[in-house]
């Protein structure tokens, strides 16, 4: 017979359940620094083509690239693309079949992070 609770409850786990972990975030973040690349990579093919059209337009497209907003985008960029570097080796490690018990992986979520924001700020001092 069908449950007649069902309506009482929700059908599957939700947020209000369960707290949401280290490697799920480091996941979910993975896959959104790697759509957010586009952005930084579309201006930068911008900027590239502008140049190869004449001055003026240049000009132009270096306006928007090297303005606050533009600035702001190639930061997040640049941020975006070590955390996906980083990610991407934790998970290198991850198919050589290491790393999986729980305080290993949280500690390679914590290296993705911090070391991202760390190699963030190096490039910029040195650039």
């Amino acid at each position: 017979m069908a449950d007649v609770n069902r309506g009482n409850r929700p059908l599957s786990p939700h947020l209000q359940i369960y707290r949401p972990q280290l490697t799920s975030i480091t996941s979910i973040l993975t896959r959104i620094t790697g759509n957010a690349l586009l952005l930084g990579a579309i201006l930068t093919v911008w900027w590239f083509l502008a140049a190869s059209y004449g001055a003026e337009y240049f000009a132009t497209a270096d306006g928007v690239i090297t303005s606050f907003l533009g600035d702001l985008i190639m930061f997040g960029s640049l941020w975006a693309l070590w955390y996906h570097a980083l990610a991407g080796v934790r998970h290198l490690i991850w198919d050589s079949g290491r790393g999986f018990d729980l305080g290993t992986a949280t500690k390679l979520g914590w290296a993705v992070v911090i070391g991202s924001v760390v190699l963030t700020i190096l490039t910029v001092i040195v650039i």
